[in-house]
């Protein structure tokens, strides 16, 4: 099974290793026919701490790295 890969911005570093990405994604209603704008955040790895707050990234699913991260960040 491939592993999905998001893109989204960084809205914190400050953990060691690791980034919060915010993800969006824009889906039309189904009843109304507006388009609607969901938001979530993962917590990703970033190895050498190299991304700051406002970057924007791609994020890869992983296997589990701690209790809270499942992805890890693979470029700009």
């Amino acid at each position: 099974m491939p592993k999905r890969i998001l893109q989204g911005v960084v809205t914190s570093n400050q953990n060691e290793q690791t980034v919060t990405v915010l993800v969006e994604r824009r889906f039309k209603h189904p009843l109304l026919q507006k388009t609607v704008r969901k938001s979530k955040k993962y917590r990703a790895h970033d190895e050498h701490n190299k991304f700051n707050v406002g970057d924007t990234v791609r994020i890869q699913e992983c296997a589990p790295k701690s209790k809270t991260k499942r992805w890890e960040v693979i470029d700009a």
